[in-house]
């Protein structure tokens, strides 16, 4: 190459590299912070014109309602309420991978539950708002499959019409419709994978069952595509970049990203928090920090305001909390 041409190259190749990295830096500030956010995405930019191909574990369709909400139309997919009308009829957003499941053996869960990992905990809170491990669900079938690991129920009777997904309560078990199989077991590796989570030897071999009936649809690769464009990645199982073998060891990229993400923050200077985990209510114009505010995460959905930093909140007419530690 002439000198010339290096003289050009060179700026030219750095200039590239400076553009995937700001592209890189947008795709994971983009990434929703809580799980109220998550949801809302998931209306807004995955599933927004999917209200018609069916939710996952009965396929049946539902209307639209609010940011992130839905009426279910049981009737059209056959659906007969085993108990639970209200939630029944209502669109509700199914951690396949449960709360319980990633969150249990994190110190934040013992010392309070649930809230109390999300009030304090970052790791909790990516994992709980991860759109890849989130479905839009007939709520009944979300309550009824509750924590319950996933397997084969062969002798137990099929309880909400003609939607063949099953619970069995007394084993504690949930069965997914076999159209739902595959996707399962492509989120539950992608969790556990991500996110350095353990996974009993029996769950795998069913879930590596499942994975090689059920390949991947194209809806299920549009849903990764659209996904991706929010959180910054693609599960790996969707793609085909990564398979599933007995006994594989989980990368935990997520918790090295998250880490590195934490190490950036705290070295910024004290007026500019963790990027967007700001809320304010716009009824009340005060501010909640992520740490040290006990009503970080009691603000109505319908009333949050995601602040950036603390100086953007107070730019915008908002004043911290009155309880904030």
């Amino acid at each position: 190459m002439a000198p010339s041409a290096i003289g050009i190259a060179v700026p030219f190749i750095y200039l590239i590299a400076s553009a995937l990295v700001a592209l890189a830096s947008l795709s994971i500030s983009a990434a929703p912070l809580t799980f109220d956010q998550a949801k809302t995405e998931l209306r807004r930019q995955v599933f927004h014109d999917q209200n018609t191909a069916g939710d996952l574990y009965c396929g049946c369709n539902w209307q639209w309602q609010g940011r992130s909400g839905g009426r279910m139309d049981l009737a059209a997919c056959g659906y007969k309420i085993r108990a639970q009308e209200v939630r029944a009829e209502r669109l509700e957003w199914e951690h396949v991978m449960p709360a319980w499941a990633f969150g249990h053996q994190r110190q934040c869960w013992q010392q309070g539950g649930r809230k109390n990992c999300i009030r304090t905990d970052p790791v909790f809170r990516a994992m709980e708002a991860d759109m890849h491990n989130l479905w839009p669900t007939v709520g009944e079938v979300n309550a009824d499959r509750s924590n319950y690991n996933f397997g084969q129920l062969t002798s137990t009777p099929y309880r909400y019409g003609a939607c063949t997904s099953r619970v069995d309560f007394k084993q504690r078990v949930a069965e997914p419709r076999n159209e739902a199989k595959g996707t399962v077991a492509r989120i539950q590796f992608y969790m556990h994978d991500r996110y350095g989570l353990n996974m009993s030897r029996q769950q795998q071999q069913l879930l590596m069952a499942w994975y090689g009936k059920y390949p991947v649809t194209e809806p299920e690769r549009v849903r990764d595509q659209r996904i991706a464009r929010v959180m910054g990645h693609s599960n790996p199982y969707v793609t085909g970049e990564r398979t599933w073998s007995i006994g594989k060891r989980p990368s935990g990229e997520g918790l090295k990203e998250l880490e590195k993400r934490t190490q950036i923050a705290s070295a910024k200077s004290s007026h500019a928090a963790v990027q967007g985990e700001i809320i304010g209510n716009r009824n009340s114009k005060v501010f909640h920090l992520p740490q040290g505010c006990p009503s970080y995460n009691l603000v109505a959905e319908r009333n949050r305001v995601i602040f950036e930093t603390v100086a953007q909140a107070q730019a915008g007419g908002y004043r911290k909390a009155g309880n904030c530690r």
